[in-house]
């Protein structure tokens, strides 16, 4: 009999312990699931958010819903396709990662591309407009004929400055939006030569063309100073490059001797020292051929 009862305690005890460990693992799944909703709407919306802002400064017009949902797909299903593809877990977090890094950099390239281009642009841009102040013509006209003759990112920039100024939006506050679109010291100079001239009164096309002479004078000494520092940059990419060279041609040579940095704790260890001091040096290449003029 008393055999019996421990048993039957022994049972009990055992369910509930079981059914705490359900209750447990329940309420775990629910909060992850919550906290994962949650999650993805903020991200959803910071995403969206940014994309947008970063998209239209761009004139970049493309629905942000769309893109979040290409993001999302391309974050879950690339890394699973790469992981049934090679069978290795750390492909598919390399790919995981490249997902999320290279959108970044791509935006970011596409971004100082636009604005090297409009720099370019904008001392004759300069000419023109103060060509047309001296003919004549008002500097709205003025404003208008860049957005008529340049071309993009200039024009698009004049087209919607110009648009503003039809809706009434306030001089002052176009200023500003163009000035967040495009934050280079060299257009932050031609803007304040317009509120100056605006507010005080003077010769601004005179300004624009001292201005603009000044802006191609300043662009051929940063010619220069590329040409100068152009092989420092070069020898950086060929000491960082050569490592990497290096290490495939000797696995591609001794697999089994080289496969030891792959799948030991020493060569795991020594790959991360190598990819530190690699990462360092082409750092400090760059910094000492960078210069700012």
């Amino acid at each position: 009999m008393i055999n019996y009862l421990l048993d039957l305690a022994t049972d009990s005890l055992f369910w509930l312990a079981l059914l705490a460990v359900f209750c447990a693992v329940a309420i775990i799944a629910w909060l992850l699931v919550r906290k994962a909703n949650t999650f993805i709407g903020e991200y959803q919306s910071v995403f969206k958010e940014t994309a947008t802002g970063n998209l239209d400064d761009m004139f970049l017009f493309i629905d942000p819903q769309q893109l979040f949902i290409a993001n999302v797909v391309a974050l879950v299903f690339a890394p699973l396709l790469a992981y049934m593809m090679t069978g290795d877990f750390t492909i598919a977090l390399l790919v995981f990662g490249l997902l999320i890094v290279v959108p970044l950099w791509v935006y970011k390239r596409m971004r100082k591309n636009r604005l090297k281009k409009f720099e370019q642009q904008l001392p004759d841009v300069l000419v023109m407009i103060s060509g047309a102040l001296a003919s004549g013509s008002s500097l709205n006209m003025a404003l208008q004929s860049v957005m008529l003759e340049q071309q993009a990112p200039i024009s698009q920039e004049f087209m919607l400055f110009v648009r503003e100024q039809r809706i009434g939006v306030d001089f002052d506050a176009s200023l500003r939006n163009m000035e967040r679109r495009i934050p280079l010291l060299d257009f932050s100079m031609f803007t304040a030569a317009m509120r100056i001239s605006r507010e005080v009164g003077g010769d601004l096309g005179e300004v624009l063309s001292t201005l603009a002479d000044t802006l191609r004078r300043k662009s051929s000494m940063e010619g220069k100073i590329d040409s100068l520092t152009a092989q420092g940059r070069m020898q950086g990419i060929v000491m960082t490059g050569l490592p990497v060279l290096l290490g495939g041609l000797l696995f591609a040579l001794e697999p089994e001797a080289m496969s030891k940095l792959f799948t030991t704790p020493m060569g795991w260890g020594l790959l991360s020292v190598i990819v530190v001091m690699e990462v360092l040096g082409y750092i400090f290449i760059s910094k000492i051929t960078s210069i700012d003029v």
